[in-house]
């Protein structure tokens, strides 16, 4: 094996260790106010990325073909995992949701884990030839997504159909099989939006950004975020919008706390390392020399680019405001871990598709 992708490697490395100092520039404030302790999310995140970057390390050195026999335990263990959310005693209910599990040690959150392990699954299942699959795959799918969709988290919901689809279509599917499913997606969108109020609060948010004190004004403080920083920004640490004006400045919406310190300078630096990573992602895929190998990097930097485009598109009001965090950056251990263990498979990969 040669030497691994260094470009991919230290693109990642920069990102989870900017984040590192970002997440504490924008926590300090509100962690002293809720725990008396300025460092509590950053020894929390720093933590997980210990455990995230380990992780990597042995998934560059762990042979990727062996997660093709592992593919349906692994599938089977994260699907498992989503199931006890909902079982009382374990699942941890915050804020109307049921997303996350405690394990006595620490907290996860199941559906991060469901990204990696459906991608492992669908690359293997699709890495052969077979006919007449669309139906098996769309309930395997639907299934999932209806699990993720209960917590509920129409974020990770919407990663997790999208980057399905991308697998399918990167094995050869045709596009042509989903056209008939669109109008049944979009009334089923509309439906899920209507019948949660915050969902549709979110809707009209976006659609009439009126009102600065109801369901607007986490969007009216992003845009002002944004206008804050300008093009230079206003220098590191001297966000005025992480002293509890702006809600998730640390998790979802740390992005505005960014380009409030930065500018679009800085900004638009941290969206070209992430068009680096997914470049480097797509291009390992591209030389893999098998065809598991192909669609395991190809999914997993699709899911990861994914991601990457919601939290962006919904912080700069794109599409509305959704939960979904930005890769390497945001607080939160689930998704960290996950995604340096994913990308540490990529660069195992790389460097057998380089040998």
């Amino acid at each position: 094996m040669r030497k691994i992708d260094t470009v991919l490697l230290a693109t990642v490395v920069l990102l989870t260790f900017f984040g590192l100092l970002m997440i504490y520039d924008a926590s300090s404030f509100i962690a002293f106010r809720d725990f008396s302790d300025k460092y509590h999310y950053i020894k929390d995140q720093f933590r997980w990325a210990t455990l995230g970057f380990l992780g990597l390390l042995f998934f560059s050195f762990f042979d990727y073909h062996k997660l093709y026999n592992l593919s349906l335990p692994i599938l089977v263990a994260a699907l498992v995992l989503l199931i006890l959310v909902f079982v009382p005693g374990i699942g941890v209910f915050v804020l109307g949701a049921r997303r996350w599990i405690n394990t006595g040690f620490f907290v996860v959150q199941p559906a991060e884990f469901v990204k990696l392990a459906l991608a492992i699954y669908l690359s293997a299942w699709f890495s052969k030839k077979e006919k007449g699959r669309l139906l098996a795959f769309l309930l395997l799918l639907g299934v999932v997504v209806a699990l993720i969709m209960l917590e509920p988290d129409m974020g990770t919901a919407a990663i997790v159909l999208f980057e399905a689809l991308v697998a399918y279509f990167l094995s050869g599917g045709n596009i042509l099989s989903f056209i008939f499913l669109l109008p049944v997606v979009g009334a089923l969108g509309f439906l899920l939006i209507k019948v949660e109020p915050y969902r549709l609060e979110r809707l009209m948010a976006f659609l009439r950004p009126i009102d600065a004190f109801s369901s607007s004004y986490h969007v009216k403080q992003i845009l002002i975020a944004f206008g804050m920083g300008g093009i230079t920004g206003v220098g590191l640490g001297n966000s005025l919008q992480k002293f509890a004006y702006l809600p998730e400045n640390t998790t979802d919406s740390i992005f505005a706390i960014i380009a409030e310190e930065l500018g679009f300078i800085g900004a638009s630096v941290l969206i070209i390392a992430y068009i680096t990573l997914c470049w480097r992602g797509f291009l390992i895929a591209a030389k893999a020399r098998d065809m598991f190998g192909k669609l395991l990097a190809g999914t997993i930097t699709s899911f990861l680019a994914i991601q990457m485009i919601i939290n962006l598109s919904s912080q700069t009001v794109l599409i509305p405001l959704t939960g979904v965090p930005l890769p390497f950056i945001s607080y939160g251990g689930s998704s960290l871990v996950v995604d340096l263990c994913a990308v540490g498979i990529v660069l195992n990969i790389a460097k057998q598709g380089n040998a």
